[in-house]
């Protein structure tokens, strides 16, 4: 019997089972870059939207229609916003969840969320700070 050729077929094997690592740590790092621009939608589209709560701050625009436009703007999708209009000069806190669909090799289509809120303080249009 001969071993003639058996280190070919041992080297074709760990070259594919390389190749499949590097393809998993490439859709791993594909994945975590979606969710990392996903996050930065969400924390854009909630600071736009909360200043837009407060009608006598001169804005006569749509909190979620704002918080749409910027998640647009950062490459994701508004889902959800809880970002209803206040007149009262109390502080109000705005949610949202951004969503972005990605493209996974043997896992299909995925939708990466991520939420983000922000607190607008009406009140503090107000007062003046000074830097000492």
């Amino acid at each position: 019997m001969s071993d003639r050729g058996s280190v070919s077929v041992v080297m074709l094997g760990l070259i594919g089972l390389l190749m499949v690592l590097g393809l998993m740590l490439g859709m791993a790092g594909h994945y975590l870059s979606v969710q990392s621009r996903v996050q930065a939608a969400a924390d854009a589209a909630a600071l736009a939207a909360a200043p837009v709560t407060f009608h006598p701050f001169g804005s006569a625009g749509n909190p979620v229609a704002e918080a749409a436009r910027y998640a647009a703007a950062n490459g994701g999708r508004l889902v959800r916003c809880v970002c209803s209009i206040d007149r009262s000069w109390n502080a109000r806190i705005v949610e949202v969840e951004v969503g972005h669909v990605v493209n996974l090799i043997g896992l299909g289509r995925r939708e990466v969320r991520a939420r983000a809120a922000a607190e607008f303080a009406p009140i503090k249009l107000l007062t003046i700070e000074t830097v000492d």
